[in-house]
């Protein structure tokens, strides 16, 4: 409890008690003054407690039925609670015994906190769904329920409080008779506001029908009996207030009764399209929420049961040239089946608006199901594209209007986007999947290639590789053969993408393997086509360069199998090497062995060889104008004086600014070695 609620029921307490110690003081009020304080503490008392429980009514507001249920209640308890104080008290009255004040002090108590709750009940709902705020004209009616109620204390001619000798003449009477038809003036205004009852659909209206009745009769027969004087003797200002609160009660309710029985022949209408709101609230949350196309399906056909007042829903979904057929309702599925084909089959639907097709009225009939009378079909067509049906169906007489129709086919294009949102999620959650698989071959793939650049001495590697995709096919490695010698070897798998990556794997296994049989380059790579022969793919081929270089003998050796050329750069000289040879897994006959020519280079101080695959000279800028051989060749001989880790980054850096305006179409992969026979580094690592 908050500290604003905790001072409301202090008020409401502090009143209560200084009303009760008041009462046991002086118990019975026969002076003006002593009326006057006790009617004042009577009505402070009430309005404390009012504003007190209306705090437990805000919550239960959005269920309007439950408050008058509530108010009901303790009309019929507060009813019970007179007839049985006033026989209880009938032999008591004027009494000033200290027992008669206590019971009548707690039984009034009774009647001021249920009045207060009957009367917050009734703010309530006049204030519920009002689209302009009443809270004046309610504040006024409260000021003139207090002033009516003190009222008839001193102007009222029906003096029954026996022992008052301050009462005015009875002319004065005229003071309260303006004052209560002001008030009852005001009740009848406040009792127009009724917006709630627009909200209930049919069967809470034909509810609300019958408690209104039962508050009528209630509220009736509290205010008209007259026989409670045990009221009266304790305050006139209560029993003022209990007759405005019954009056009130009586007015607001008659009113209730009758607009509620004007609204109940549309009720059905207003619930159906209640529901329709609904449906298309649930299906537009589960646009955003449901993954799974099944559980849509079967939303979807539910639903549309209720939209339609249909007996019968089923999907008929296109995928390519063939249709399936989901979550049927209400009906078979080989009916669903019977009655798609042939609507479909002969062309009786509509792909482009929803269409009431009158079964009975449709020739060659015989052989479908016999208690479908109509059927409304709408397409679920959503970017000008029909991706299939939603079919409602009637086994009645009674055929769907074009309002039914309506329904169906709006309810039929949120389906159609969520069916679709569903759909381009799985597929979300589809590649998703798919490229974390290929982080995982991607990252694979980077271990398969060399993680540290080799030293050697009097000779200076550098080595790049960048795919084009998550994985690529392209390839490159160094072997050690002896403290003398070393291989490296560069491929390009022909075709991108993952299956180039597993033959690149296979083709690194191959290498790795032969490498250490001490093979000469040719004969290296005749044995690894001859052992592509069991595995390689049709059309699928694998261009080679493996070379060999021997730093005792300062010479390169390397033969090429239909890759890109070899670039040397000697004697400020630039030239492209280009020995026979075909791909590998083009051939596996003697040709291949006959075409493959061995190559071999005397290396002097500072030459470079450069090893490439076509992914860097097939470069394509935004004018589809290729990098090319001599942009490469220019571009090395410029900086053959630097390492060869910066003449890498160089290439890298020109090729990536010629093409800065095109995404990368193939892997890219370079070799650079430079030969120095002044460096002097420890041998290999």
């Amino acid at each position: 409890m908050d500290k604003t609620n905790n001072k409301k029921i202090e008020n409401a307490f502090f009143v209560s008690v200084l009303l009760f110690v008041f009462k046991i003081i002086f118990p019975s009020a026969n002076t003006f003054i002593l009326l006057l304080i006790n009617e004042i503490l009577i009505l402070a008392s009430a309005y404390f407690w009012f504003i007190y429980v209306s705090d437990f009514v805000n919550p239960k507001v959005s269920k309007p039925l439950s408050l008058v249920i509530n108010a009901g209640l303790l009309n019929a308890l507060l009813f019970f609670l007179m007839s049985a104080s006033s026989w209880l008290f009938s032999g008591l009255k004027n009494s000033t015994d200290l027992i008669y004040v206590l019971f009548s002090s707690i039984i009034a108590f009774v009647f001021i906190g249920a009045l207060s709750y009957v009367f917050a009940v009734y703010k309530k709902l006049c204030f519920y769904r009002q689209k302009k705020n009443p809270s004046l004209y309610y504040k006024i009616m409260l000021i003139f329920f207090a002033l009516t109620a003190l009222a008839s204390a001193f102007f009222k001619a029906d003096k029954t409080v026996e022992g008052l000798k301050v009462v005015l003449p009875d002319s004065n009477s005229l003071i309260y008779n303006i004052l209560f038809a002001i008030t009852v003036s005001l009740i009848l205004a406040n009792s127009f506001r009724v917006a709630w009852i627009a909200f209930l659909n049919k069967k809470q209206k034909i509810n609300l029908l019958m408690l209104s009745i039962a508050i009528i009769f209630i509220s009736g027969m509290n205010s008209a009996n007259d026989n409670f004087i045990f009221i009266k003797n304790f305050s006139p200002a209560l029993n003022q207030l209990l007759d405005l609160v019954m009056l009130y009660g009586l007015l607001y309710f008659i009113i209730v009764f009758f607009i509620t029985l004007f609204h109940l022949p549309t009720a059905e209408v207003i619930d159906r399209k209640n529901e329709e709101l609904s449906s298309f609230k649930d299906i537009s949350k589960m646009m955003s929420q449901v993954f799974d196309s099944e559980e849509l399906y079967e939303t979807i056909t539910s639903t549309t049961l209720k939209v339609s007042n249909a007996n019968a829903s089923w999907l008929v979904i296109n995928n390519n040239d063939d249709t399936t057929i989901h979550s049927v309702k209400g009906i078979g599925l080989i009916e669903a089946k019977q009655l798609s084909d042939f609507l479909l089959g002969r062309k009786i639907v509509s792909s482009s608006e929803a269409k009431i097709i009158d079964i009975t009225e449709v020739k060659g009939k015989e052989d479908l199901p016999k208690d479908i009378y109509t059927i409304v079909s709408a397409p679920l067509s959503i970017h000008n594209s029909n991706k299939g049906y939603l079919f409602a169906a009637r086994k009645t007489y009674y055929r769907f209007e074009e309002e039914d129709s309506k329904s169906v086919s709006t309810f039929a294009d949120f389906a159609a986007i969520a069916l679709e949102n569903t759909k381009l999620l799985e597929e979300s959650i589809e590649k998703e999947r798919l490229e974390k698989e290929l982080d995982v071959a991607r990252d694979v793939q980077y271990k398969l290639l060399p993680q540290k650049i080799p030293e050697y001495k009097n000779l200076d590697i550098a080595a790049l590789f960048v795919p084009a995709f998550e994985v690529g096919g392209d390839y490159y490695d160094f072997f050690e053969i002896d403290k003398n010698k070393f291989a490296v070897v560069i491929a390009d798998v022909s075709g991108k993408g993952i299956e180039a990556a597993f033959i690149m794997a296979e083709v690194k296994g191959i290498f790795s393997s032969l490498s250490k049989l001490n093979f000469s380059t040719k004969e290296l790579l005749i044995k690894a086509n001859s052992i592509l022969e069991r595995s390689l793919p049709k059309k699928i081929f694998v261009t080679v360069t493996f070379g060999i270089i021997d730093t005792k003998e300062e010479k390169f050796t390397f033969v090429r199998a239909g890759h890109s050329p070899l670039l040397y750069l000697s004697d400020n000289n630039i030239s492209r090497l280009v020995p026979q040879g075909i791909g590998l897994g083009l051939n596996f006959t003697e040709k291949f062995d006959n075409l493959l020519k061995e190559m071999e280079i005397k290396l002097n101080n500072n030459d470079i060889i450069i090893l490439f695959t076509d992914g860097i000279n097939e470069t394509l800028n935004e004018y589809f104008e290729e990098f090319g051989y001599d942009r490469l060749e220019k571009l090395i001989f410029e900086n053959r004086h630097l390492s060869a880790d910066q003449i890498s980054k160089s290439i890298m850096k020109a090729i990536t600014t010629f093409s800065k305006n095109r995404s990368q179409h193939d892997d890219i992969t370079l070799v650079i070695l430079k030969w120095n026979n002044n460096i002097n580094k420890p041998g290999v690592n």
